[in-house]
């Protein structure tokens, strides 16, 4: 059954041509992904066929009976609403039977209102949604349903957004970025959501785990063509590989039936017959074709990187509170040359409050922070780029300088450098304010590399990328040389780049987890058991899920410990090792040997209790 035609759509802005003559439908029970790069339209055709904008050229052809509902990246709610409110505003019967109930229970005394609300509750089969949609709100943290949307945060009104149009289950839903804002134990939750129920899904989404797990069907729209894959992103990754390869077949054998034809033009007779004519015609379309080439442009980027010293960044006993609420305890880390680190964790348990203590752009409440005299730090943060009013995208490179420094003594432009990064010359010149979200993210992201950092934090660098500059930028961090901290909510990026993770767990509770986002998730289903989720939306007892569990022989406790010590073991590995060096080297004043000695013999007796405590676990492990 098909519930939305897009018939022969195009849109431009002044000069520039977005796309033209688009064509697609979408059916029932379809679950498909709108793939496109930056600034090609994507948020455009979604608008178009929301009815929020109009085509130059087309229509948009929507099924009478279907009940259709969009997400977008900044939802319109009324303010003055509180969030409990917002949900009982829409023209859901069942939820106005709800509404009524919830009412009567606030007025108890009134006894003739109560049964009436209670007897419609069971005319409406209302219990069961009424623990749909409170199980909904708790998974989206919805908890305070006094609170009023005018105090929301811009998360939070997505994510208040997202509970209302689930709620409501509409038969069409197009999602703008539906994963923004959320935390990764909501985006698990989501994607198992939309993959188990029968809802149709039109989707603009970077997230590559969740194209994996919930699409069935993708739309890629690249140089004006549409291109449709009938299955999930790993079938999409395949084929378009295969296609572009035919592609370029097609061109090569282009180019030489090019020269053959070239050279009849060249020699063709005086008397113009017909069927010299219609080559003619042929050659024209041959030429076209043997000229087209893969608009493949890659984002280059090359860093003229200081050479780090052997400190890099100490944190001592850092501690972080905002009134009750602790963030950091005495937190310590030296950072060493090389690491890659993701940061993951809950929305609100402090991991952007913990790189702003890093760089030192707010104070800790006790504890410090030592930067080592050769680290340059780069901070690609959420809040984006400030461009000056009616500033060119040139003028804001410019302001690095002219030319900047490359690898082994190379010079680029300002201009050389933006082409790099996916701006033409003719985008070059065009005002900030008229990019895209995701151009505005890709030229942010080019002011902190040109600076050439030997430290880059990225805190949700993946938020509004498309797919093809995110590939671009892995492919980069991949061979980047320096200290990496990440925070992403994005998993299919974390898997890739980093090493090790911080799991910030909340209430000033930091873990280091040695692997990347899979392994954990691995670890966490193995050492969880089935949570239930909770039958009225209230919140089920957070440590619950601590206790009993066993893994292969070992306790939760028991887990954690044995996932440290490997890395506590190669820390006073380490530590042996440079007070060793300090005795080879005779840096050590006569004075201080003794004092020196028994600190190394300390670490060498530690290393040795750690480590038989680890042939325990392991042993364990294996009963």
């Amino acid at each position: 059954m098909n519930y939305l035609s897009v018939e022969n759509i195009s849109k431009s802005f002044g000069e520039r041509t977005l796309f033209e003559n688009i064509s697609f439908g979408i059916n029932k029970d379809q679950k498909i992904a709108f793939v496109a790069k930056n600034g090609t339209g994507k948020t455009s055709i979604l608008k178009i066929i929301n009815g929020e904008d109009t085509p130059d050229t087309g229509q948009v052809v929507i099924r009478k009976d279907i009940k259709m509902a969009f997400l977008s990246q900044e939802p319109n709610l009324d303010p003055e609403l509180s969030i409990e409110e917002s949900i009982f505003a829409s023209d859901n019967e069942t939820l106005k039977v709800i509404e009524q109930y919830e009412k009567a229970l606030e007025n108890p005394e009134d006894e003739e209102a109560y049964q009436k609300a209670f007897e419609r509750m069971d005319l409406h089969n209302a219990w069961d949604f009424e623990t749909q949609y409170k199980q909904i709100l708790f998974k989206l943290k919805m908890e305070d349903l006094k609170l009023k949307v005018k105090n929301l945060s811009g998360g939070q009104k997505k994510r208040l957004a997202l509970a209302i149009i689930l709620i409501n289950k509409p038969d069409l839903l197009i999602l703008d970025e539906p994963t923004n804002h959320l935390d990764l134990e909501m985006i698990e939750w989501l994607e198992n959501y939309f993959a188990k129920e029968n809802m149709t899904l039109f989707m603009v989404t970077h997230d590559r785990f969740f194209l994996e797990r919930v699409c069935n069907e993708i739309i890629e729209l690249e140089n004006g063509k549409l291109y449709q894959y009938k299955g999930n992103y790993s079938y999409y990754l395949t084929k378009k590989e295969e296609r572009i390869a035919a592609e370029n077949a097609s061109i090569d054998k282009a180019k030489n039936l090019y020269v053959k034809e070239l050279d009849w033009m060249r020699r063709q007779p005086k008397a113009r017959t017909t069927k010299s004519k219609s080559r003619q015609d042929d050659f024209y379309v041959i030429k076209e074709k043997a000229h087209s080439r893969r608009k493949e442009h890659q984002v280059e980027l090359e860093i003229n990187m200081e050479r780090m010293g052997s400190k890099v960044v100490e944190l001592h006993n850092i501690s972080k509170k905002f009134k009750d609420k602790t963030i950091l305890e005495n937190f310590s880390y030296n950072f060493k040359r090389g690491e890659r680190i993701g940061i993951i964790g809950k929305n609100g348990t402090g991991k952007s409050t913990f790189l702003n203590i890093l760089t030192q752009t707010l104070p800790p409440d006790s504890g410090k922070v030592v930067v080592g005299d050769t680290i340059k730090i780069g901070y690609y943060t959420q809040s984006g780029i400030n461009p000056k009013p009616e500033q060119k995208v040139i003028d804001v490179i410019k302001e690095f300088g002219e030319y900047i420094p490359l690898a082994k003594g190379r010079t680029i432009s300002a201009a050389q450098l933006l082409e790099r990064f996916l701006f033409d010359r003719k985008k070059q010149y065009d005002y900030v304010e008229k990019l895209s979200g995701g151009e505005l993210k890709r030229l942010y992201l080019c002011t902190v590399l040109i600076q050439n950092p030997n430290f880059l934090i990225l805190d949700e660098p993946t938020n509004d990328l498309d797919i093809v500059t995110l590939n671009v930028l892995e492919s980069f961090l991949l061979d980047y040389p320096g200290c990496l901290l990440v925070v992403s909510h994005d998993r299919y990026f974390m898997d890739k780049i980093v090493d090790h993770l911080f799991v910030f767990r909340g209430e000033g509770e930091i873990e280091d987890f040695p692997g990347n986002y899979s392994d954990f998730r691995v670890y966490e289903d193995s050492a969880e058991p089935a949570k239930e989720e909770p039958k009225t939306g209230a919140p089920a007892d957070k440590k619950s899920w601590k206790q009993n569990n066993v893994k292969a022989g070992l306790a939760f406790n028991e887990q954690k410990e044995f996932q440290k010590i490997e890395k506590e073991i190669k820390d006073l590995e380490q530590q042996k090792q440079d007070i060793e060096q300090q005795f080879s080297d005779g840096s050590i004043a006569d004075a201080d040997i003794a004092k020196k000695a028994d600190e190394l013999q300390k670490v060498i007796n530690t290393i040795e209790e750690k480590t038989e405590r680890w042939f325990e676990l392991s042993a364990k492990m294996e009963e």
